[in-house]
C-alpha cells in the first residue's frame, strides 16, 4: 500500500493489509506517510481494541485510522484519546435524529440533585471514559492509539450495521436504532470532525477538548466500576476529568481518585 496525495489521502482498501487499518498505518508511517492520511477497510481479519482485545470486523461497520505528527509545542500525546472522542462523538451526532442527537449539558451533576434521578438522556450518545463512545449506555464505537517515534496513530471502530454479543458490555450499532450509514460517508464526516478538533487541540490546548468532553459524557454522579491491572475493582462515581484528561473517581468514603489508566464499566 503506498499512500496517495500526502496529507489528507484516503486509502481505502477490501481487507487491511496487515489485519487492522492501525497496523497499516503504522507502517506507512514509518514509510515517511504524512499527518492526515487516512486508512479505511472495509473488513479486518485482526482488529483489535485496547490491551489487545479482538475487535471483531464484520463488512458494513467503520474501521479506520488516522495518522499524527506529533510537534514539541503539541500537547501530552495520550491527550489525543481526548481529541477523537469528541470528534467521533460529533461525527456519529450528525446522522442521528432526536431523541438520540446531542449529550450537551449532560455534565450537570447527578450529586448536586442528590444522586436518585434517572441519568438525563441516557438514551443519547455519551462518551465514556476512556476511548468509548456509547449509544443508550451500550458500546457503538471505540478508539486505540499507538505511537511509533513521533507518529500517533488513531483507529476508530464504529458499529455502523453490525454489533457483537459480549458476555462482559452492552453493544449496539446505528443498525440496530433503524440508522443507516455507510462507512464512506461516515469516515468523510469523521475526517473533518477529527481535523477540526486536532486545530483546537494545537491552538488552545487541551482545556476546550475537555470541557467538549465533559458536556458529551454520561454526567458526573454516574455509577461506575474501574478495573486496573493486578488491581481488585475500583467502584465509585464519575467526578470529572482532571485538568491532564485522567479520570476522576469518588469513592464512597469521599476520597478523590486519580485513574490513569484502566478499563472502566457503568454500573
Amino acid at each position: 500500500m503506498e499512500p496517495r496525495g500526502g496529507a489528507g489521502a484516503l486509502l481505502i482498501t477490501a481487507v487491511a493489509e496487515t489485519g487492522s487499518t492501525n497496523a497499516d498505518l503504522l507502517a506507512l508511517a514509518r514509510s515517511g506517510a504524512g499527518e492526515g492520511t487516512w486508512v479505511r477497510a472495509e473488513r479486518q481479519t485482526a482488529g483489535r481494541g485496547r490491551q489487545g482485545r479482538a475487535w471483531a470486523s464484520p463488512p458494513g461497520n467503520l474501521y479506520a485510522s488516522t495518522l499524527v505528527r506529533l510537534r514539541p509545542s503539541d500537547p501530552p500525546p495520550a491527550t489525543l484519546a481526548l481529541v477523537a472522542g469528541v470528534a467521533v462523538e460529533e461525527a456519529v451526532g450528525t446522522f442521528l435524529p432526536s431523541p438520540f442527537a446531542g449529550y450537551a449539558g449532560s455534565s450537570l451533576s447527578l450529586l448536586e440533585e442528590g444522586g436518585t434521578e434517572r441519568r438525563k438522556g441516557e438514551d443519547r450518545l455519551a462518551l465514556k471514559w476512556p476511548n468509548d463512545l456509547l449509544l443508550g449506555g451500550a458500546k457503538l464505537a471505540g478508539i486505540l492509539l499507538e505511537r511509533a517515534d513521533d507518529a500517533v496513530v488513531v483507529g476508530v471502530g464504529a458499529n455502523l450495521a453490525h454489533h457483537p454479543d459480549l458476555p462482559d458490555r452492552p453493544t449496539t450499532s446505528l443498525a440496530a436504532h433503524g440508522i443507516t450509514v455507510a462507512p464512506q460517508t461516515a469516515v468523510d464526516v469523521l475526517a473533518d470532525t477529527f481535523a477540526r478538533w486536532l486545530a483546537r487541540w494545537r491552538g488552545e490546548g487541551l482545556a476546550p477538548i475537555r470541557t467538549r468532553w465533559l458536556d458529551r459524557a454520561h454526567p458526573v454522579g454516574t455509577a461506575l466500576t474501574v478495573r486496573t491491572a493486578g488491581d481488585p475493582p475500583l467502584d465509585g462515581l464519575f467526578d470529572g476529568l482532571a485538568e491532564d484528561g485522567a479520570l476522576l473517581l469518588r469513592l464512597a468514603s469521599g476520597e478523590r481518585r486519580v485513574i490513569h489508566a484502566g478499563d472502566v464499566f457503568l454500573l
